[in-house]
């Protein structure tokens, strides 16, 4: 996100990065899940530019960030350009690899689970509504509900260790005016291809600010 953020404004063309609520330097406590209370956070942020008389290009977002900016799209239809960055398709997927395969059934007994660092102390705790949140939330039944205006770019790493190429596949199966753009040997965070990921996102972010 730093290195897009300074491509572009080298470019002239102004970004704004943040936290969600409980992230990063963001307050609050980091929720498993909470989809779309940080739909709530997006619409703040795009809310307080608009009464600046600044108007917003462009959301993009990457990993649960792209599937946040997929929900931003789907529920209001005010912004002409969506960026997906390595985001999950199936909500379903990736929860057992993480929490292990009997994960609902401790929090079905429990109520909760913590989720531990490698010294033991407390990182976060997953509830059951709210994995229950996150394996209702349905990507595909959002990307419906996207605006066939909106213009939208997933960008994928083929060695994406975390969430697999085949997620970004689907979602270019589904949604309206959009582009697939695979970064060859990309892991998930992009590690050894920040200038390609650079290079496949600024065209689209300037052609955008180009239109409007």
């Amino acid at each position: 996100m730093v290195n897009l953020a300074d491509a572009l404004e080298k470019e002239g063309i102004s970004a704004f990065r943040f936290d969600f609520c409980g992230n990063g330097e963001s307050e609050g406590s980091f929720q498993f899940g909470n989809y779309f209370d940080e739909v709530g956070d997006l619409r703040s942020v795009v809310d307080y530019f608009a009464g600046s008389n600044r108007s917003t290009i462009t959301v993009l977002g990457h990993s649960k960030g792209g599937d946040v900016v997929l929900l931003y799209a789907s529920k209001y239809h005010d912004i002409p350009a969506v960026v997906n960055l390595s985001g999950r398709y199936d909500l379903k997927r990736g929860i057992e690899e993480r929490f292990g395969k009997d994960i609902l059934e401790r929090l079905k007994k429990d109520g909760y689970i913590d989720v531990k660092t490698k010294n033991g102390e407390v990182e976060y705790r997953v509830t059951e509504e709210s994995m229950k949140e996150r394996l209702n939330t349905d990507m595909h039944e959002a990307c419906l509900l996207v605006d066939a205006s909106c213009r939208l770019l997933t960008v994928h790493g083929s060695a994406d260790e975390v969430i697999p190429l085949e997620d970004a596949k689907e979602f270019a199966k589904i949604l309206p005016n959009h582009q697939l753009k695979i970064i060859e040997g990309a892991n998930h965070g992009y590690s050894s291809h920040q200038d390609e990921l650079v290079s496949v996102v600024l065209p689209f972010l300037k052609e955008m600010c180009a239109t409007r």
